[in-house]
C-alpha cells in the first residue's frame, strides 16, 4: 500500500487524522498515515557491524540507502511467531527515511484528535514511549513517540543546545513564548535550548486545547494577550488538539489572531508546507533544526 494521496485526504485544521494500525505481538499501535510513504513485505536486509540493537541492518528502496528498525525488539516484545507475514512500514519524518519493521498490519482508521487520550502518569514521563491512547472497538490502540525512538537509537538526530553557540550571548527575557508539544522530551530539549537562546521565559502546554484555554483565559481576565505573549510555538501531532486546528483557531480569534505561530514539526516537508500555510501559520520549522527556529523567533518578535 503506498500512500500517495497524503496531505490531501483531510482538510487542514479540522483536528483528524488517519492512522495505520499495526501489531506487535498481542498489541496494537497506530502511526500517523502522513508520516506513512508505502507498506512492503519484508525483504532481505544488510546487517551493519556495530549497530544499535533495535537496528536490523539497511534496505534499499528505489535506489535510497534506508535503516530498518526492529520495534519488536524497540518495545522489549518477542519475536514475530509467523514471520513470513510480517511487514515494513516505510515512513518519513524529520527529514529522514526510516523502515519500521512490525508484525501485522490491519486497517486504517479516520479519527479525531480529542478522542485520543494522555497516557497516565503512571505510564508515562521522560522514557515513556506512549503519547496517546485510543479506544476503539473494544480494543486500545497505542500512539508512540516515534521521533523519541529515533532520537533513542541515534541521538545526534535530536536537538542540542550546542547548535546555538554560534549565535553568541544572547538576551531575550523580556519575551515570552508559548509552546504546545506533547512529548516530555521534546518539552525538556526546547526548554534547555530555548532558555540557551536568551528566552527564559516560556510557558510550556502538553496539548493545543490547553493552550487555547490558557490565551482565552486571558482574554476573560480582560488583558489583552499580545501584550502577555510574543509568540507562540506548536507541534502538530498532539492529542485532543493538533498544532494545525489550533493555528486555525488562533488565527480566527481577532484577540489572538496577530500572536505570531511557528509550527515547529517533524512532519513538515515540501509536500504538507500547504498544511500550515491554509491555517494561517507564520513561519514552519522540520524538527530538529532548532537554530532556524530560534532564528525565525527573534525575526518575528525583534
Amino acid at each position: 500500500m503506498e500512500r500517495t494521496d497524503r496531505g490531501i485526504l483531510l482538510e487542514s485544521g479540522t483536528n483528524e487524522l488517519e492512522i495505520v494500525e499495526f501489531g506487535i505481538g498481542n498489541n496494537e499501535f497506530g502511526i500517523n498515515v502522513i508520516k506513512v510513504k508505502e507498506i512492503i513485505n519484508p525483504v532481505p536486509v544488510t546487517v551493519v557491524p556495530h549497530a544499535h540493537h533495535a537496528v536490523e541492518g539497511i534496505i534499499q528502496i528505489r535506489g535510497e540507502v534506508v535503516p530498518v528498525v526492529n520495534m519488536a525488539k524497540v518495545l522489549g516484545f518477542p519475536e514475530s511467531e509467523e514471520p513470513e507475514k510480517d511487514k515494513f512500514i516505510v515512513c518519513e519524518f524529520n527529514k529522514t527515511k526510516i523502515v519500521f519493521h512490525v508484525h501485522t498490519v490491519s486497517q486504517i482508521h479516520r479519527i479525531s484528535w480529542d478522542l485520543i487520550e494522555k497516557p497516565s502518569e503512571m505510564y508515562s514521563g521522560l522514557e515513556s514511549q506512549i503519547i496517546g491512547v485510543i479506544k476503539m472497538n473494544g480494543k486500545m490502540i497505542l500512539m508512540l513517540d516515534y521521533e523519541k525512538i529515533v532520537v533513542d537509537i541515534n541521538p545526534e538526530s535530536g536537538i542540542s543546545a550546542d547548535q546555538l553557540k554560534k549565535l553568541g550571548p544572547r538576551d531575550r527575557s523580556d519575551k515570552r513564548l508559548i509552546v504546545a508539544e506533547d512529548s516530555a522530551l521534546l518539552r525538556k530539549l526546547l526548554e534547555e535550548t530555548l532558555d540557551e537562546a536568551g528566552y527564559g521565559h516560556v510557558d510550556f502546554f502538553e496539548d493545543g486545547a490547553l493552550a487555547l484555554e490558557y490565551l482565552e483565559s486571558l482574554i476573560d481576565k480582560g488583558k489583552n494577550p499580545k501584550d502577555e505573549i510574543q509568540l507562540i510555538i506548536t507541534d502538530i501531532e498532539m492529542p485532543k488538539m493538533d498544532g494545525h486546528h489550533l493555528t486555525r483557531r488562533l488565527k480566527d480569534n481577532n484577540d489572538l489572531k496577530d500572536i505570531p505561530v511557528i509550527i515547529f514539526s517533524s512532519l513538515i516537508t515540501d509536500d504538507l508546507r500547504h498544511k500550515g500555510e491554509v491555517v494561517g501559520a507564520n513561519a514552519q520549522v522540520s524538527k530538529p533544526e532548532i537554530v532556524e527556529l530560534v532564528e525565525l523567533i527573534d525575526k518575528l518578535i525583534l
